[in-house]
């Protein structure tokens, strides 16, 4: 059996709030966000990696062109995580230099908008085995997640998971299991987070396997295992883009462990529901 090459993420993002003004005379024309990424939703649903990318590219540029950087701010985010998935890793990175660079022009650098974009970025550096860079992003962000008001669950939840698996991939088991038992504590606030919360079990149960390996206590993995995949399969749960997506990455964690049925399963789940969209 072959392990799954990287445990499961899942990122957050807020949008900022536009201001009015860069500068002194200076207008803005802000790009319209909500309909930007309606439209990438139904790209990513239907597969279409190209049209993503285009789609992407040319509102950067007329954020660029409006003078709207929380436009820009939220293009550059968004690309940080499809470069990510479509593992380019030069391209992700550029994203988060530029990223980084709005966050200073806008004096956000220690916003709620600068913790969900230190966790996108983070989150990359995490999926190109760069866990140093992406713990300390991390780490920020979880400063100022706790140190603000209003925080949601799921955006705790998904830096605790998410941080986990930087601790867990640095062997610093100890705290990528407080860091998992914090992510289950928030996102079992939210509603509808089940598939969050098999991610999180998925990954407890790596971090088991990878610390003692061939000592792991195999009663205590078939358990996490059980509940992640009760959580997973839940009838309740939506059918949806974003559904398929954890299937797909969830699928080669069961079958590592020797779950064929339930792996068969969720392959078989998500491609129905890319073939109906």
């Amino acid at each position: 059996m072959e392990k799954k090459s990287e445990p499961v993420s899942r990122e957050d993002y807020i949008e900022p709030c536009c201001p009015l003004k860069v500068g002194p005379g200076r207008d803005i024309q802000s790009i319209p966000q909500g309909r930007v990424l309606e439209k990438l939703d139904e790209y990513m649903q239907h597969r279409d990696f190209s049209g993503a990318e285009r789609h992407l590219l040319y509102w950067l540029d007329e954020a660029r062109a409006g003078n709207d950087l929380q436009g820009q701010l939220l293009m550059c985010n968004e690309m940080i995580g499809f470069y990510r998935k479509s593992e380019m890793r030069e391209k992700a990175y550029a994203a988060i230099e530029e990223a980084q660079d709005l966050l200073r022009r806008l004096n956000l650098s220690d916003s709620l908008s600068a913790g969900t974009a230190y966790v996108n970025a983070a989150t990359a550096y995490s999926a190109f085995g760069e866990e140093e860079k992406a713990l300390a992003l991390f780490s920020e962000a979880r400063r100022i997640y706790e140190n603000s008001i209003g925080v949601g669950p799921e955006l705790l939840g998904g830096l605790y998971n998410n941080m986990g698996i930087s601790c867990a991939a640095l062997n610093r088991f100890s705290e990528a299991r407080s860091l998992y038992e914090l992510a289950l504590t928030q996102m079992r606030k939210v509603k509808g987070s089940e598939p969050e919360q098999a991610i999180t079990y998925l990954n407890m149960a790596d971090a088991i396997d990878a610390e003692f390996q061939a000592g792991a206590d195999a009663a205590q993995i078939s358990e996490l295992l059980q509940e992640a995949k009760r959580l997973i399969l839940d009838p309740e749960l939506e059918r949806n883009g974003y559904y398929a997506y954890v299937c797909e990455k969830c699928a080669p964690g069961f079958q590592y462990y020797g779950d064929e049925e339930t792996a068969a399963r969720l392959e078989r789940s998500a491609e129905e529901i890319y073939a109906g969209t």
